[in-house]
């Protein structure tokens, strides 16, 4: 097995890079911009951890602390959110690996460090996932996304995203002959959102994303669309606290594509391969945030 990987110097290198970049171009674009210091502090608790039609675990709480500097048309944040669920690091061990993979099956702890930076409506990201896999080779992500947010120049609830894996674990398989080599898939995710608000104070999100070419990490051999959701949320304020309820459902479509044997093309799951890669799914959440 030959792996094309970075060394945790460069993956250094390349946050560096990119934080002096967010604030080189907050400096220039609030040089003439009121912004002023603002947080947000929280947590919520899922029936299901949902991410991009992808079912990465059961019962979850999952805290979020972000702090930054924010303007009318301008904001620079940086941040970390975590995700720890009831079913984490439950294995089922002593098991043999057979023909369909290792029936060894978990969910894991995660923690991520994020940056965000946006002007305008242009927003540019990171986000540094790390997973907390044991015996795993490369237990981190690094993606970067570019987006456009109509809503603050047009009044239009509309947003659209790119985002990019350029490190860590993320590899497609290729097998030429007796090699089989696992080269750097840049698995990339485009999602288009819109928001809608409802009566009595409740928001509709809807959500579509593809992703755009062949990747073992969002289990496809070409383009795809692998998520669309829709979201129902009710907020309540209060003087320091706001209270969130809310409901989501995901189908993956590509999911639902089957091989002749009736199992699907690419399973590249850390949890239950039929969860991970299941049609449908739903999940229903309290948060709270300060």
């Amino acid at each position: 097995m030959v792996y094309k990987t970075m060394t945790t110097k460069h993956v250094l290198g390349n946050v560096l890079s990119i934080g002096t970049l967010l604030v080189s171009l907050f400096v220039c674009t609030g040089a003439h911009a009121k912004v002023e210091f603002s947080y947000t502090a929280g947590a919520e608790i899922v029936s299901a951890y949902l991410w991009r039609g992808q079912y990465n675990g059961g019962l979850s709480f999952q805290p979020d602390l972000e702090v930054g500097f924010e303007g009318e048309h301008i904001g620079l944040s940086a941040g970390v959110w975590g995700s720890i669920g009831a079913t984490d690091w439950k294995f089922q061990k002593n098991l043999e690996e057979t023909e369909d993979g290792n029936p060894n099956t978990y969910f894991m702890p995660e923690l991520d460090v994020l940056a965000n930076f946006n002007a305008y409506g242009v927003q540019v990201g990171f986000t540094h996932y790390q997973y907390f896999v044991p015996e795993a080779k490369d237990h981190f992500q690094t993606e970067i996304t570019l987006g456009y947010d109509f809503d603050d120049q047009l009044g239009i609830p509309l947003h659209i995203s790119w985002n990019t894996i350029v490190a860590g674990d993320d590899y497609n398989e290729c097998i030429d002959g007796a090699d089989t080599t696992y080269n750097r898939a840049y698995s990339s995710y485009l999602e288009i959102g819109y928001d809608q608000a409802l009566p009595k104070d409740i928001t509709l999100g809807v959500k579509v994303g593809m992703s755009p070419w062949a990747s073992e990490f969002y289990g496809n051999d070409r383009f795809a669309v692998t998520n669309v959701s829709a979201r129902l949320e009710k907020a309540w304020t209060f003087e320091t606290v706001e209270i969130d309820l809310f409901a989501e459902g995901c189908l993956n479509p590509y999911a639902m594509r089957q091989d002749k044997d009736n199992e699907f093309l690419y399973i590249n799951a850390a949890g239950d391969d039929k969860l991970y890669m299941q049609t449908l799914n739903g999940t229903i959440g309290l948060g709270i945030w300060f």
